[in-house]
């Protein structure tokens, strides 16, 4: 049987150089940037299961968002709203718009919409993505 005594010791050098080596300068190599998400790739993703920007598409599990910044909410005929939307007295615009993306029942009571976004950056790509396509 032959003796392994170089084994332990070489194992252990590995170990010394890998967290020793950057303190030495050896640099490490940055990971890339996650691309941030603009308005369409936002409303895509978040927005785009349950709402259509094409007014001739049925309704989804939402309404058809084509045309909805300066509309009066709950107007788009055909589509059965929370009892709430009917008492809305506003259009929806940048005021309206971003604290219903951040809790829709704060805005309108009873909505059953239950996307929140507490990113106030994205609620703005949104909301100007939205405001680009009226």
């Amino acid at each position: 049987m032959r003796l392994r005594t170089g084994f332990a010791c070489a194992r252990l050098v590995a170990l010394a150089v890998s967290v020793a080596a950057p303190a030495i300068g050896y640099a490490q190599v940055p990971l890339p940037a996650t691309p941030k998400l603009k308005g369409a790739d936002l409303f895509n993703q978040q927005c785009g299961t349950c709402h259509s920007l094409n007014p001739a598409d049925p309704p989804r599990q939402g309404p058809s968002l084509a045309g909805v910044y300066g509309r009066k909410p709950g107007s788009i005929s055909g589509f059965h709203y929370s009892a709430g939307y009917a008492a809305a007295d506003f259009v929806w615009d940048e005021t309206h718009l971003d604290p219903y993306l951040s809790d829709p029942q704060t805005v309108i009571a009873g909505s059953v919409m239950l996307y929140r976004q507490k990113d106030a950056g994205i609620r703005q790509e949104i909301i100007a993505f939205l405001k680009e396509r009226q």
